[in-house]
């Protein structure tokens, strides 16, 4: 007989909707998180193989990659700032309408990326636009990853919690691949000069085909019955802390009062998480490029490969963590990756293709088990009236100092030491930290979102 959790049989707001309900509302946050890394992640790759010539072109090739993935980390560090505004508005005013308004900021800013003339055009103002761009994409993500899983995980049946809240993960390797996709066809029908004068523009100006679809979808959706009865029960206490002469502090004041420990957890979870994804599809381009002198559509081709397997994984990974828990699935893929980083450089070095795909296929297998229940994991962390602000702020704060710095650490530890294994070493330091954050706090699958409203803390939130 199959086991029931306390969660299962969650009070009023969070009734188990009908299927079709919770497979549309899935539907559209996977649709608006695919997009919206889409965005994000094609500057990821651009940035590696040709942003440096177009926007800085004077400094020599290792400069000029340095400085590209410059711009690659103000994006990260725009997001803690996009988290923390659409967090507060998204727990005042709901996550339906910030959702909408992050999907379309990230849509005008990458296709003004696809309009930017280079430096040889307009000097400095090409590289000092593209930054301004860079940081809206990245208040905008800032901002997307919160709502879109909150969403869901409010909606869905609390038993299938994990499942149900991976889908809108697993929008990010589907970014990935339409990204990657869309630049390896333009790098095997187009010869280099082509691509790197004009062809690379395509994809960002076909953002704006994909927001338009993903805003149809979003607008459709309902706001979360978790937050409709949390919104109730917030005025109700408002009107009475108003009576009584006390003041309503804003959300982002209560998670760091009411949930410190539950922030660091969140920031250190994602650290491996982050860290490993980076390089595993981002810094690999550069790695092969700079290392080897082999074309953008090698390494394009094996991260194409990796990321169809990803969007597969993602979602069975956040079923198992329904099954067996949150952390024992996460710290199976902490340990995973800090292994398999030495094994992925080895296979990347031997310059075949196959193996360099199968490095980038069980690179993310093991994120993904980090990934996929990270959803689920980081939403129980914290009560219904501070939750948008609170997984926004430990996602990403997280986000710059792993995801926004790796490229930049890798490459730096390329040029110092020559070989991949010292970047393997910064990912293993970085699981390290994943293993600490995630085994040191309770497990959290059995949590019920629409009973907790956010008043207080678990008190027994580490292990005895």
């Amino acid at each position: 007989m199959r086991r029931e959790h306390g969660r299962g049989r969650e009070s009023g707001s969070n009734a188990v909707p009908p299927r079709r309900s919770i497979v549309k509302i899935v539907a559209a946050s996977m649709l608006g998180t695919t997009v919206e890394w889409y965005d994000f992640f094609l500057y990821g790759v651009a940035a590696a193989i040709v942003l440096p010539a177009v926007f800085f072109p004077a400094a020599d090739p290792v400069a000029g990659t340095l400085l590209s993935f410059g711009t690659f980390a103000i994006g990260f560090v725009a997001r803690p700032l996009g988290g923390l505004v659409f967090g507060h508005y998204g727990d005042r005013i709901g996550r339906k309408r910030l959702l909408v308004l992050s999907l379309l900021m990230m849509g005008i800013s990458t296709f003004a990326i696809g309009l930017l003339p280079g430096y040889n055009t307009i000097g400095v103002a090409a590289p000092v636009l593209l930054v301004v761009l860079r940081l809206l994409q990245g208040f905008a993500l800032g901002g997307e990853w919160g709502g879109a899983v909150l969403i869901v995980s409010e909606h869905g049946e609390a038993s299938r919690r994990g499942f149900w809240a991976s889908w809108p993960q697993a929008g990010a390797p589907a970014g990935q691949l339409l990204a990657n996709g869309l630049l390896a066809l333009l790098a095997v029908f187009q010869s280099e000069e082509t691509f790197q004068a004009w062809g690379w523009r395509i994809p960002f100006l076909l953002s704006a085909v994909l927001v338009l679809i993903g805003l149809y979808v979003r607008l459709s959706v309902e706001e979360s019955p978790v937050f409709r009865a949390a919104q109730a029960r917030a005025a109700e206490r408002g009107a009475a802390d108003t009576a009584a002469g006390i003041r309503t502090t804003m959300p982002i004041v209560d998670v760091f009062r009411r949930y410190p420990r539950e922030v660091v957890t969140a920031m250190g979870a994602r650290f491996a998480e982050n860290v490993s994804y980076y390089i595993f599809t981002i810094v690999i381009s550069t790695y092969m490029k700079e290392r080897f002198g082999l074309p953008s559509s090698f390494v394009l081709g094996a991260v194409l490969i990796g990321a169809a397997f990803h969007v597969l994984t993602i979602p069975m990974w956040g079923a198992v963590s329904d099954r067996i828990g949150r952390k024992p699935v996460y710290l199976f893929g902490a340990v995973g990756v800090g292994a398999w980083a030495f094994a992925f450089f080895a296979l990347l070095d031997t310059r075949n293709f196959a193996l360099a795909a199968v490095a980038v296929v069980v690179g993310l297998f093991f994120h993904g088990a980090m990934y996929g229940p990270q959803a689920a994991f980081l939403s129980e962390l914290f009560g219904t009236r501070v939750r948008y602000s609170g997984v926004s702020i430990g996602y990403q704060l997280a986000s710059v100092v792993a995801g926004g710095l790796a490229p930049i650490i890798s490459v730096a530890l390329l040029a110092a030491f020559g070989t991949g294994y010292a970047i393997a070493c910064y990912v293993a330091a970085s699981s390290l930290l994943t293993i600490l954050a995630v085994a040191t706090y309770r497990e959290t699958r059995d949590r019920d979102l629409a009973a907790d409203d956010g008043e207080t803390a678990d008190p027994s939130s580490t292990e005895a």
